[in-house]
This record gives C-alpha cells, sequence and structure tokens, in this order.
C-alpha cells in the first residue's frame, strides 16, 4: 500500500510518453515492447532510451513503457501534457505576444493573468517536467559502471553511455530549470530517489537554482564539445546557453544578480564560432535543420515520426485560420493571435525593412481596425504572427503529405539569444565584456533581417539601452518561449508600468497581484505530497 501510494506521488498527473523516432535528424529508434532488462541489455537499448528520454520534449501519447499504468491523469495530450506547446502557453498567453481566441477551460485565464492552483494547463506543465525527470533518474542510474559491468559492456560502448549520461543529466537540468522558472520550486528527484522507497522531497527556488547551476558545470567537461554533437542532441553548447540563460535571470531566481557569470558563459558560447543563418524566416520553416549553425539545441520535430499536436505543429495549426496554406499546414484552428504590444515593436509590419515582421497574411491585414482586438474571442482580430510555416525553403516536399504535422524543429538556444544575454549584462554591470562588443552582436542580428544598425547613442544611458534590448529580444525571438521571463526580469509582467491589450483581463489592459510573477504548484500535487508548499498568494 506504501508503495504505490509513494507511486502516485511521484507520478501524480504524470505523462504518458509515445514511444516513437525522436525525429527525423535524430537517428535514435526507441521501442515500446520491451522490459527494462532487456532494454538496458544492449548498448542499442540504451541509444534506445535515450531516444525516449529526447521524445519527451516533442511527442506525447497514451502508451508508457511495458506493464506500466495509465498515469495520464485525465489530461488532454494536445494541450495540457505537450511540452513545447504547455510551455509556450506559460510564457507567451501572459503576455502582449500572445492572445487566444478559444474558450477551452481556463487557457483564457493565462492571458489575463488569474489563474490558480486548480488550472489543468499547470497541473499538466508541472506533472510533464517531473515525468520526464524521473525517466531521466532511471537512465542514469542505468548507466552506472558495476551496471555496465553487469551486462558486460565494455570498451567504446561503455565510453559512448558514459557521455550519453551527461546528456541525460543536462536534460534534467534544463527541465529543473522550467520548474525554477516558472513555478519557483519543485518536487525534487534524482538518482537516488527509487520509486517506492521514499516521499518526494522539495527544493526551494535558490536551492533549485544552485543544483542545476552545479550539475550543468560538472557535466560541462563530459559532454561532447560545442557544435559536435549529432544534430538534436546536446553538446556543451548548450550546457554553456543554459547556464548563460540561467545566469541573467538569476536576480530573479534567488535575490543575487550574476551578470558577469551571464557574460563568461554567453561568451562561452560565442567563441564557439556558431554563426547566424543569413534567412531569418527560414530559420522557423520545415528544413530549420538548415539553420543549425545558430543553434545550441533544437527541439526535433517531424511530421511523419513525431506525430503530436503539442510541438510545433501546434505552433503552424494554432496562428492559422483559413488562410492556412500560408503556413503549409491542411487547416487552420482559428486561434492565436498577438497584440498591439509586438505589433509596435516594429515601425514597419510589412517586414520589408525588417524581415522578423512577420504578421502579415492575405486574409488578415495589419490595419489599425484590424489590429484593435476589441474582441479577443473573435479570431479575425488581432495581429497574426505567421513566424512558423511548415514549407521547406528548398521547395521540397515536407515529411507528412498530409500537411497535418509539422517538420518544423523548435530552437531552444539560438546564437541571438546569447548576443541579447551578453548586451543586456553588460548594460547591467557585468564585467567581462564591454558596449562596443555588445553593440556590434546587436547589429549583427539586426543587419541579418534587413533592420537599421544601433548607434552607441541607443545604448547609452543603461536605462534607455536596457528598453531597447528588451525591445530586440522581443523582435528577436517572439514566439519562442521567453516572452514572460523577460517581463519578470524587467519588472513589467504585473504592474501597471507596461499595459498591452486584455491583460488583467480589461480591454486596455490593467496591473495585477504580483503573484502572477509566478505559478502557483497545482494543487493534485500538493494534496498527493505533504512535503510541497505553496507560493505566496496562492
Amino acid at each position: 500500500m506504501k508503495n504505490k501510494m509513494i507511486n502516485k506521488i511521484i507520478l501524480a498527473g504524470a505523462i504518458v510518453i509515445a514511444i516513437s523516432s525522436c525525429a527525423k535528424k535524430l537517428d535514435l529508434f526507441p521501442q515500446n515492447d520491451l522490459t527494462p532488462e532487456k532494454t538496458y541489455s544492449t548498448a542499442a537499448g540504451y541509444k534506445s532510451v535515450l531516444a525516449k528520454i529526447y521524445g519527451t520534449l516533442s511527442i506525447t501519447g497514451n502508451a508508457g513503457p511495458a506493464g506500466a499504468p495509465d498515469i495520464s491523469g485525465g489530461l488532454d495530450e494536445g494541450s495540457q501534457v505537450a511540452f513545447i506547446r504547455m510551455l509556450f502557453n506559460c510564457e507567451e498567453l501572459p503576455t502582449d505576444e500572445a492572445v487566444v481566441a478559444w474558450n477551452d477551460q481556463t487557457i483564457k485565464d493565462f492571458h489575463s493573468l488569474k489563474w490558480t492552483a486548480d488550472d489543468p494547463f499547470l497541473k499538466g506543465i508541472y506533472a510533464r517536467c517531473i515525468y520526464n525527470v524521473s525517466l531521466i533518474n532511471e537512465y542514469v542510474r542505468e548507466c552506472d559502471d558495476a551496471k555496465l559491468a553487469e551486462r558486460n559492456i565494455s570498451g567504446a560502448d561503455a565510453a559512448e553511455i558514459k557521455k550519453t549520461k551527461a546528456e541525460a543529466r543536462f536534460l534534467r537540468a534544463f527541465n529543473y530549470w522550467v520548474m525554477v522558472d516558472l513555478f519557483g520550486k519543485s518536487t525534487f528527484i534524482d538518482e537516488t530517489n527509487i520509486v517506492g522507497t521514499s516521499v518526494p522531497g522539495e527544493k526551494n527556488r535558490t536551492d533549485l537554482f544552485n543544483y542545476i547551476e552545479t550539475e550543468l558545470k560538472a557535466i560541462e567537461t563530459e559532454l561532447a564539445t560545442a557544435k559536435s554533437a549529432e544534430y538534436g542532441r546536446v553538446d556543451q553548447g548548450a550546457a554553456w546557453a543554459l547556464l548563460a540563460r540561467l545566469y541573467l535571470n538569476a536576480g530573479v531566481y534567488t535575490g543575487t544578480t550574476k551578470y558577469t557569470e551571464a557574460i563568461t558563459y554567453a561568451k562561452k558560447v560565442i567563441a564557439a564560432n556558431y554563426t547566424l543563418h543569413p534567412n531569418y524566416r527560414q530559420v522557423f520553416m520545415a528544413d530549420n535543420d538548415k539553420a543549425k549553425g545558430e543553434f545550441m539545441f533544437a527541439i526535433n520535430c517531424d511530421g511523419a515520426k513525431t506525430q503530436a499536436y503539442g510541438n510545433t505543429t501546434f505552433f503552424v495549426h494554432c496562428a492559422a485560420g483559413d488562410d492556412f496554406a500560408e503556413y503549409g499546414v491542411n487547416g487552420g484552428w482559428f486561434g492565436y493571435r498577438a497584440t498591439t504590444g509586438l505589433a509596435n515593436l516594429f515601425p514597419d509590419l510589412s517586414g520589408n525593412t525588417d524581415t522578423r515582421a512577420m504578421f502579415t497574411t492575405s486574409k488578415f491585414g495589419t490595419s489599425p481596425a484590424q489590429l484593435a482586438l476589441t474582441d479577443i474571442s473573435d479570431f479575425s482580430q488581432g495581429m497574426h504572427v505567421n513566424k512558423y510555416r511548415n514549407i521547406r525553403s528548398d521547395g521540397g516536399a515536407v515529411s507528412d503529405a498530409r500537411r497535418e504535422f509539422s517538420d518544423v524543429d523548435f530552437p531552444v538556444f539560438r546564437l541571438p539569444e546569447m548576443y541579447l544575454i551578453y548586451a543586456e549584462a553588460v548594460l547591467r554591470g557585468g564585467t567581462g565584456g564591454d558596449a562596443a562588443t555588445a553593440l556590434g552582436y546587436i547589429n549583427a542580428i539586426r543587419t541579418r533581417s534587413g533592420a537599421t544598425a544601433f548607434s552607441a547613442s541607443d545604448l547609452t544611458p543603461a536605462a534607455t539601452g536596457l528598453q531597447n534590448i528588451l525591445n530586440e529580444r522581443g523582435r528577436e525571438l517572439y514566439w519562442e518561449g521567453h516572452r514572460r521571463t523577460d517581463l519578470v526580469r524587467y519588472g513589467l509582467l504585473t504592474t501597471s508600468t507596461y499595459l498591452w491589450q486584455w491583460k488583467g483581463g480589461i480591454a486596455n489592459g490593467t496591473g495585477v497581484d504580483s503573484k502572477y510573477n509566478i505559478f502557483p504548484v497545482p494543487t493534485t500535487n500538493r494534496t498527493s505530497n505533504p512535503n510541497l508548499t505553496q507560493n505566496a498568494g496562492y
């Protein structure tokens, strides 16, 4: 009875992952008809499980490992347990970058900034990350030297498995970064926690930050060198990028800023010779693996092999209406648009003077009347975004002939983010960088998109420069899962300092309670685990 209870605590509301090929370019083929004993008996079996771990970020389903119970908790696979889709909803919907027309359960509460601890979508993303971690913990345990020796796995095979252990630890740190950013604390389990033996504890925000930092530094030399990993897998570049992002937000996460460290790790990435793809729009097309030179890590999506409604398939359908052909899909979902807050970042919405402005379609224009958004449920209103397109830049065929599922890979870390982290950290007083280099990095981004170069005066004084960097982040990184984190760091998400359409549920926008700078721990998790505590105000 005790074991059943603890299993429920660890996996409460968790998501069962469909086991299929991780992506078109990650040549891993996990099987779902093998017991753990058989799976880990060979090096190929380890690779199969590694593919499943990567696959937790792109696919969903209702079939777990052989003999596993259905632990989906009644959540909807497409909208409530899919990693990319739920991360997008948490990071973009509460901001000026996204609104949704649907009246799907509590989804409109995200833009209104009035969610509660009973929200099913929050239950989904919390459960997804902890389930992902539980799978990773098992893999890390199975990579132990004694386990490999017991299975007579040695030589090059054993060495390769040990390298993949570092990859798994990175992915665990990444899932915990999502938790520290969204919830500020987390159920905490690692490879020492065996399911059924103890009730999971909780780490607060500072302790979780320290754990992530320690893990990433510990595996830094164990990962493949930057830019050497198979596309879709992580190497040192991904670890450095996550550390740079972590340090940029350290003041929010721990109360102690670490801008010098942010500069240090952004510089490590930049020095590894990543390069900007010459065409911004192609970075988000169906063959965007061609832009891998600027990716530290991308979640691979394949219309034939990773069929799910919660990866980039969501992006290309949710933004489309009856103009769906322009998104490269077979139908639109009439759902997501942006507010004038995003529109105002671009002097010219046509894309003629900045190719990052991907808003105009044949059906929906960008006139003041179009952008007014007087009725949030009316999909015909608002600014329509066609950043993600399931169309190949070379004119070739996509993987799914029906155009139901997307081939667009989701870039988790891109070089422009590192340039912008460097610039912001310099202006915020970090050492190890300089304003002239920061200006050069920003202008590299702007030049790529055809925008007018910044002058030195655009970064001075610091307050003006910081606002310009925030605006540049909005132009460069919109709909990539950054905006909420950015607005929190700038003190703009909940305050009345910056308003946008329907912020706080008011047409012209309003400030809200500061508790909405962070999400509540879901009620179901706290009910299942008495060790969990709630965030203030919920």
